[in-house]
Order: C-alpha cells, then structure tokens, then sequence
C-alpha cells in the first residue's frame, strides 16, 4: 500500500483511495479486491453481513456471475482521520433476464493505520435501464 493512502486521509489522498477502489473493483477479481481488506474486516453489503478477507471474496465471486459487464463509478463524498464516504452508481446486466440495471449507493469506510480496509458498510438502490441509457462502458 502506498504510503500516500494511508491515514489520517487529507482530500487528495481520500480522492486517490477511492480512485483505487473504483479501479480494483473494475478489474472485477475479487482477489484483486479483497487485497485492501484487513484479514478480518467487517462488512455489510445491503442486508448480508459477513467478516473476513474469505468471505469478501466468496462475496464477490457470486456478484459478479449474476452481475455481468459490471461497470462503477465511486466518488469521494466525505472524510475524517480515518474514515471515507463514498457514494456509487454502477451498471450491470442480469445474468438470468439479460436485463440491464443501474444501481445507486452509499458505502462508510473505515481503515487501520497500514490503510486496509477494516469496516465496510454499504447500502444500494437498483433499477432497470435500457442498454442505450447506460453511462459507463
């Protein structure tokens, strides 16, 4: 982890953590993305909870064979010492229907001192789109 992300967050370096994430989420590994999670990190992702590197990654795995073509975009909503807010919207096509949809959230980060990620908490809206009303490709 660079030492430029770690905290206490000022806005450029809460800006450029949360460029990364965008990045790393786009990759859609989830191994890739579960390297910025503490090996015990808490999350809640809508109504699941769950805690661990491990199940972040089995988390992700099943997103992602229902999400296809996932696209996200993340911006920098708030920040403290150690704390970062973002606000998301993302795009994807249904696995099953082939439907294609949007969706809108809010996430509350929370860091330990190397800069992992120890608390995740995030709440999401989805709606259907038409392929031609989607935003990121």
């Amino acid at each position: 982890m660079s030492k430029d992300l770690l905290p206490p967050f000022d806005a450029e370096t809460a800006r450029a953590k949360v460029k990364a994430a965008q990045d790393a989420w786009n990759t859609r590994n989830p191994e890739v993305v579960a390297r910025a999670y503490t090996e015990d990190c808490e999350w809640r992702n809508r109504t699941e909870f769950f805690t661990g590197r491990r199940a972040i990654i089995e988390f992700l795995k099943r997103k992602w064979a229902k999400e296809l073509d996932y696209k996200l975009m993340k911006e920098l909503w708030c920040y403290t010492d150690n704390r970062i807010s973002v606000r998301f919207e993302y795009e994807w096509r249904d696995a099953e229907t082939g439907q294609w949809m949007r969706t809108h959230g809010n996430e509350h980060w929370e860091f330990n001192k190397n800069g992992l990620m120890c608390r995740r908490d995030m709440s999401a809206n989805d709606y259907q789109i038409n392929e031609s009303e989607r935003r990121y490709r």
